[in-house]
This record gives C-alpha cells, sequence and structure tokens, in this order.
C-alpha cells in the first residue's frame, strides 16, 4: 500500500461509515474531507467534479492504477476498489468474490435504500404517512430476516468478514429508527455485536463524533430543503 493518504469525501452516515470503517479495517491512510450535507457541501463544484450524483463519500486516490491519481464514487465501487487495492476483506478466488458481491450488491439495492425510506417516513416526513410507514418498516423488518436467516450458520455475511459485512453493518446500527428490534433476530444480533466490538469499527465512529458530534436528525428548515428539495435543476446550478 501506497503512504500517501486517499482523500475521503465523508459524511457521518451509514454509507460514509462504510468507508472509514474500511480504511480502519486494511489500515489504508487516509485524510478525511468533510462534505457538510445539511449546509449543501454536496453541491458544490468541486465535490461535483468527483460525485456526479451530488452524494458522498467519494475519494481520491493520488496512487491510482496507473500511478495517476483516480476519483470514486458510490460506496460500494469504492470499497471493491479499495479491497482489490490493498488485498483485504474482498477475496481474490473467484468463488469467494462472488459471495462477497452478491452480499454487498443486496446491500446497495435493498438494505440500504429500504433503510433510508424507513427512516424518512417514520422519523422527517412531515407528514406522517401510514402506508409508507408501514411499507418500509415491513419490508426492513423482512431484510432483517433475510440476514438473520443468512447468519444462521456461519459468522458473516459471506463467511469470512468482508466488505459485504461492512456495507451493511452501519445501515443496522440504527434499528430503533427503523422500528426494530435486534433482539426478534438472534443470529442479526450476535453479528451486530460481533462487528460492533472490532477495534478497527469503534475507531471509525470515534472518527464520526470529531466530524459532527452532533444526533442524526434535520434541525432547520435550510436542512430540510437541502436534502429533500433538489431537482435536477440544483444540480445545473451547480455546475455552470
Amino acid at each position: 500500500m501506497a503512504q500517501t493518504p486517499i482523500e475521503l469525501y465523508y459524511w457521518p452516515t451509514p454509507n460514509g461509515h462504510k468507508i472509514t470503517i474500511m480504511c480502519e479495517e486494511a489500515g489504508i491512510p487516509y485524510a478525511i474531507k468533510p462534505v457538510n450535507i445539511g449546509k449543501g457541501d454536496q453541491f458544490k463544484p468541486e465535490f461535483l467534479a468527483i460525485a456526479p450524483n451530488n452524494r458522498m463519500p467519494a475519494i481520491v486516490d493520488f496512487d491510482g492504477p496507473d500511478g495517476k491519481p483516480i476519483s470514486m464514487f458510490e460506496s460500494g465501487a469504492i470499497l471493491q476498489y479499495l479491497g482489490r487495492k490493498c488485498g483485504k476483506f474482498y477475496p481474490a478466488q473467484e468463488r469467494a468474490r462472488l459471495e462477497v458481491e452478491q452480499w454487498l450488491y443486496w446491500q446497495m439495492a435493498n438494505l440500504g435504500p429500504n433503510c433510508g425510506q424507513a427512516h424518512h417516513f417514520r422519523n422527517y416526513a412531515q407528514e406522517k404517512i401510514p402506508y409508507a410507514i408501514d411499507r418500509y418498516t415491513n419490508e426492513v423488518n423482512r431484510l432483517y430476516g433475510v440476514m438473520d436467516a443468512r447468519l444462521k450458520d456461519r459468522p458473516y455475511l459471506a463467511g469470512d468478514y468482508s466488505i459485504a459485512d461492512m456495507a451493511s453493518y452501519p445501515w443496522i446500527v440504527p434499528h430503533e429508527r427503523q422500528g426494530q428490534k435486534l433482539e426478534d433476530f438472534p443470529n442479526l444480533k450476535r453479528w451486530f455485536e460481533a462487528v460492533r466490538a472490532r477495534p478497527a469499527v469503534v475507531q471509525a465512529y470515534e472518527k464520526a463524533k470529531e466530524i459532527n458530534p452532533n444526533p442524526p436528525g434535520i434541525r432547520t428548515a435550510e436542512e430540510r430543503a437541502i436534502l429533500f428539495g433538489q431537482t435536477a435543476a440544483s444540480i445545473r446550478a451547480a455546475t455552470r
């Protein structure tokens, strides 16, 4: 591993935590560049140049595959890139790698989006819509059940600890805000406690407190408008 720190554009959210966990676990040097999503940093032209979807995390690696700098966005793609780069938590053997990829993509396509919607309608939406709350709370419950069944006969999602676990863990941390009880999922609870106790995970969450010591939540109307009121026009305006 090269010693030039990667630049990690980050804010303490589940998707952001994935990358700090990976860097801490693998011993990857990194320097955090805070992207305060409540203030609209994600719409600044310099950030959009490396993250065109105006979402963090993103990285700049000054020691890219050809020895030249490379930028990456999308947390799953970043995890795969860093796993290949450092040769850790993302196996080279094809069968084992496919196990990891299935569960990484499951998180990206299922666990993350549905937990995000449950968070929104349960905690952030100004209008409480029973159908939406039930729809996403129930789907998250189903997904927890999928994880619980998967973990019945293996310690981690792909057998050995991997980037698939790093991707899923941060979305389970706020389980109470998703309307879930870990006691209902004993295998998931055992996995959750094992990941939570890992020193690198502890350190990653300590870094989060340094960047933003405030508890999660939306505190102003301006924050709400920035986080939930953007359209294509916002991107056009930021990239002019």
